[in-house]
């Protein structure tokens, strides 16, 4: 049984994988850098993708998972029926892409990741189908982020075009959005951007609830922190009936300075 490598990162892997237009290809195990890049060179590939199966460590997932820009973007492929995700049992499998014709193994050394690849009639066939075994026997993932189209779409319809802009170019300026002290989450960056634009709270965390990226309470707990670090600040709005609704606005000259692309950093840099 020969093998050949293919590709030396994730990305030249896959594109060449892609290639070869398989029905469905299965992701086994994947480190979780890995995942990362397999869901953004899926969102890059420009022919049509196949169905994308990937089994993962449960743990691992949650923690990929942790970043919303990587979920939302793997929410998208899910959302549109090419990807799903199922827990993978047996950590200790390797690292593996097949479809019906092609095995490869993913091997990292010293900083890159190389697929070993082999084409064998007889192995492709036994290790597609025990994959297929592991893939049937295998619970689904909960991923609950919204995919990034949809809550772009729903900002721009039910809050403002600009406001999804804001929030669109704050995302872009961000490796990360996790929110666990190193960064922004995404209800932090909702506000921020909501604020900067002098959005109604009401209005904003019946968004974030309705599209699923947090409940009204989160943002409630979260506009309270972020008014207590003086990041942002309220003003009451009057009703015809009822309390009166609250208007969020930005309280630091900086950050109200700050063009969209760098009010995450402005923002990070003031909480420090």
């Amino acid at each position: 049984m020969s093998s050949n490598l293919l590709g030396t990162s994730v990305d030249a892997v896959l594109t060449a994988v892609l290639d070869d237009e398989p029905d469905v290809l299965f992701v086994v195990n994947p480190p979780g850098e890995a995942i990362e890049q397999i869901v953004e060179s899926a969102k890059a590939f420009e022919g049509d993708l196949p169905t994308i199966r990937l089994l993962g460590e449960e743990r691992l997932l949650k923690d990929v998972m942790g970043d919303f820009i990587v979920a939302s973007n793997t929410a998208d492929l899910v959302e549109d029926g090419t990807l799903e995700l199922r827990v993978l049992e047996d950590s200790t499998r390797s690292a593996v892409l097949a479809t019906e014709d092609r095995t490869v193994a993913l091997l990292e050394a010293g900083g890159l990741v190389g697929g070993l690849t082999t084409d064998d009639a007889e192995f492709t066939e036994t290790a597609y189908e025990a994959t297929t075994e592991d893939w049937d026997s295998a619970e689904e993932f909960n991923l609950r982020t919204p995919g990034i189209t949809r809550v772009r779409q729903t900002l721009e319809d039910e809050i403002d075009p600009e406001v999804e802009d804001d929030f669109d170019s704050v995302l872009a300026s961000m490796e990360t959005a996790r929110g666990d002290g190193d960064g922004l989450d995404e209800v932090t960056i909702s506000l921020l951007v909501a604020a900067k634009n002098r959005v109604l709270l009401y209005d904003v965390s019946k968004w974030g609830e309705d599209v699923g990226i947090a409940s009204k309470a989160t943002f409630s707990r979260t506009k309270t922190k972020l008014e207590d670090m003086g990041l942002i600040d309220t003003e009451k709005v009057p009703i015809d009936v009822g309390r009166p609704r609250l208007r969020l606005k930005l309280s630091d000259n900086r950050l109200e300075d700050a063009p969209p692309d760098e009010l995450a950093s402005v923002a990070q840099s003031v909480l420090s």
